[in-house]
């Protein structure tokens, strides 16, 4: 499967290969993917065997809990090498797999009762038309997730250094206010029904100290408290067309 796409933004390429998915191995690399899991799939508890577009999803996080929990699931990639580590789930027909532009995705509009796309947004230069996009073709809900300038990530350059250094392949990432985004969504007819912060400590420390002991007792105590409430990162956001109802 070739890696060569000659669409203008493709970071799911990089997202979708085998090394980014070492990053999440082991047991706190485990736990980053459950809580993630969990959030998005009590987010879709509304929409049961709902028709689910995961835009840049090749990385196969939520594939196989999407199945499970009976979503009919197509992945949209930037190249054929995208469906690497979804092949399972292919071979099987369990979800499909389509190779298109991120950026003008091969669907007519609100194709999708639902539309994901997780680890994506701040990699793209030109967010605002990969937003554009999702709400495209969705008919009823997004689900996208972004780093918080609101968070520790006030120190990302020290961060990236170390991350750097930790993970050798890490890419820059745009840090985002939630309000710029809701306003890119409010332009579509999406407005805010649910949102997630994940961790409250970088998930660079989670991966220095490799404790998942450490990772269950630290996040517990700064959610109980309200740090990860107001200063969490990533961030989980559920965004519904507007005239839909929403828990």
């Amino acid at each position: 499967m070739s890696a060569h796409s000659h669409y203008p933004e493709t970071a799911d390429i990089e997202t979708s290969s085998e090394d980014y998915a070492r990053r999440f191995s082991g047991e706190v690399g485990a736990w980053f993917l459950k809580v993630q899991e969990e959030a998005v799939l009590n987010m879709l508890v509304q929409y049961p065997f709902a028709r689910v577009l995961d835009v840049g999803g090749g990385h196969g996080q939520l594939t196989g809990p999407l199945i499970q929990k009976g979503y009919r699931v197509c992945v949209l990639g930037s190249a054929e090498v995208c469906k690497a580590r979804i092949k399972g789930f292919l071979d099987r027909d369990q979800c499909e797999f389509v190779t298109g532009n991120i950026l003008d995705i091969p669907f007519p509009d609100r194709a999708f009762d639902v539309v994901i796309s997780l680890r994506l947004l701040p990699h793209v230069r030109s967010w605002r038309l990969l937003i554009k996009e999702l709400t495209r073709v969705s008919k009823q809900a997004v689900i996208v997730d972004y780093p918080s300038k609101q968070s520790l990530n006030l120190i990302a350059p020290f961060l990236f250094r170390i991350k750097k250094s930790l993970e050798g392949n890490t890419r820059p990432y745009t840090l985002f206010r939630e309000r710029e985004l809701l306003e890119v969504f409010k332009l579509y007819g999406f407005t805010l029904a649910e949102r997630y912060p994940e961790f409250f400590l970088p998930m660079v420390l989670h991966r220095i100290v490799n404790s998942k002991g450490f990772s269950l007792l630290s996040e517990s105590v700064c959610r109980f408290i309200g740090l990860t409430r107001f200063l969490g990162s990533p961030v989980i956001l559920k965004l519904v067309r507007k005239g839909e109802g929403h828990k």
